[in-house]
């Protein structure tokens, strides 16, 4: 949550600074070069192909061997990803150029300033990567904390440059834009940095060898090839929005702030419930323990509806006064506010589908089907790029927005299907039962919220923070309030247990 709001403040400055014009819109593609390799390589991949084995020889082997493979991953990371840096900054432009419309290049300066950007970021592959690796090892072992703080850090950095570095950008010498990307930089760096001392007082020493003979390692990059295309829908579908956005100015800024709030509920409760589910999901597998697995998913997948199908209607109901409240002063005006908004509950409908993707893809590489994510994950880019090219023509960039919703959706049902298939069952009824009555309840929390804010907004009228702030708040109580009383009556089980989790983690602390 800490690493998501701050996120959520990060694009916050960035929209204050910025708006949703030409720098940004460099900003915007030029971060997004590091990001989809990240993403696709670093992040996902790594999480879907070292977990398992780490979890594995932790198991069997003890931690000594688990360590060596941890090492021998980490040193192969920064080679791999070293020399995918260094192609990289030395084919920026050519790279940049295959993520933009041709308009993109004609506005003057906007190309060079974009590639110059992408250079700067590009290093972040690989302290991402190393980064990805010690999560690995740390969540393996039961830490999560720390791990899931890390990306904070990331944008603790930019935050702490927008407000005191940005302002003498002249002073020094370099554009604005120049220092924020800098700071992406500094924020890798304390990502590895968190991670460290958990890890050392665990045991773990780096060594700066690499044996590439080690099987764990062999095990690892064979997962990791596929791994890469398995994981990759979400990211690629991104980056084809993103090509198509770069026709029309601000476009691609508005999608991007639009992600970044529905990133808030997936970061929370897609990426935080499958990481935290895919150490368990890895030893059921190694001790073939199905009905484990099946368990395990069924639980994760129940506990994650609880809280995404809420978080969904909310942001479709209350997309514009989030907005206007989060990014809607200086340089971010009306009309921005109104293009995220309707960005923002478009990419709302495929907020299940994303987090789904997030559970069920790492496990059918903790299941050793790791053909299976592969071949969805491809049909699925096909699937989003033909409804893009479509929808955008009838709906301008709000059809790219819905259009990479609908593809994850599909995503995320094509392998739940097959997930079924291999586990024989995934307790499906139990899981239709959830659905139908959390449905049911977040629909009474959506009228409320709808109907709250709208009489507030008579009642309460005015356009300052203060006043706006009060509204959301009052709303968004309101239909809490209606959603948890809805679900008891409904009976509505996964609530008792979000509840448990949350009071036997307090107590934990105490």
């Amino acid at each position: 949550m800490t690493s998501r709001i701050l996120g959520l403040v990060r694009e916050q400055l960035l929209a204050a600074l910025f708006g949703a014009g030409n720098v940004m819109d460099a900003f915007v593609v030029a971060s997004r070069v590091p990001s989809l390799l990240r993403d696709l390589f670093a992040e996902g991949a790594m999480s879907a192909a070292f977990v398992p084995t780490f979890t594995r020889t932790l198991s069997t082997e003890g931690k000594p061997a688990a360590w060596r493979l941890g090492t021998n991953a980490v040193n192969a990371l920064v080679i791999a990803t070293g020399a995918v840096v260094m192609v990289g900054v030395i084919f920026a432009e050519p790279l940049v150029r295959a993520l933009t419309a041709t308009d993109f290049a004609l506005v003057p300066g906007k190309l060079a300033l974009t590639v110059l950007l992408a250079r700067i970021m590009l290093p972040l592959l690989t302290l991402i990567a190393v980064a990805a690796a010690l999560m690995g090892m740390l969540n393996s072992l039961h830490h999560f904390f720390i791990p899931a703080l890390a990306p904070a850090m990331f944008n603790v950095a930019t935050i702490l440059c927008a407000v005191a570095v940005v302002p003498f950008a002249g002073r020094l010498g370099f554009q604005p834009i120049t220092l924020i990307a800098l700071s992406t930089l500094a924020g890798g760096v304390a990502q590895v940095a968190i991670q460290v001392p958990p890890l050392r007082r665990e045991g773990f020493t780096w060594h700066a060898l690499v044996d590439w003979h080690d099987q764990g390692l062999q095990r690892v990059l064979r997962l990791m090839g596929p791994g890469t295309v398995g994981l990759a829908a979400t990211q690629v579908n991104l980056a084809v929005n993103q090509l198509l956005a770069t026709r029309e100015i601000g476009a691609a800024s508005w999608l991007n702030y639009a992600f970044r709030i529905m990133y808030l509920p997936i970061g929370l409760f897609g990426v935080s419930i499958g990481t935290a589910v895919l150490p368990t999901v890895s030893r059921h597998a190694a001790e073939r323990n199905d009905s484990g697995v099946r368990q395990t998913i069924a639980e994760a997948l129940s506990l994650m509806m609880m809280l995404n199908v809420p978080a969904a209607v909310g942001l479709v109901v209350l997309a514009s006064p989030i907005v206007r409240i989060l990014f809607e002063r200086r340089a971010f005006t009306a009309t921005d506010t109104a293009a995220t908004a309707a960005a923002v509950q478009l990419y709302a409908v495929g907020l299940l589908g994303y987090s789904v993707v997030r559970i069920t893809s790492p496990t059918f590489y903790a299941l050793g089907r790791n053909r299976t994510p592969v071949i969805v994950s491809a049909v699925t880019v096909l699937v989003n790029a033909s409804l893009n090219v479509v929808l955008q023509h009838a709906f301008g960039f709000r059809g790219l927005a819905l259009g990479t919703s609908l593809a994850a959706l599909f995503n995320a049902t094509t392998l739940l299907v097959l997930l079924r298939k291999e586990l024989h069952g995934l307790e499906g009824h139990r899981l239709a039962g959830a659905f139908m009555r959390i449905a049911a309840a977040t629909a009474v929390m959506g009228v409320t919220a709808w109907l709250v804010e709208r009489g507030l907004t008579s009642v309460m009228p005015g356009a300052g923070l203060v006043i706006q702030v009060l509204r959301l708040a009052a709303t968004i109580g309101s239909a809490l309030v209606a959603l948890l009383v809805s679900a008891r009556l409904l009976r509505v089980h996964e609530l008792n247990d979000a509840f448990a989790l949350m009071a036997q983690r307090l107590q934990r602390t105490r």
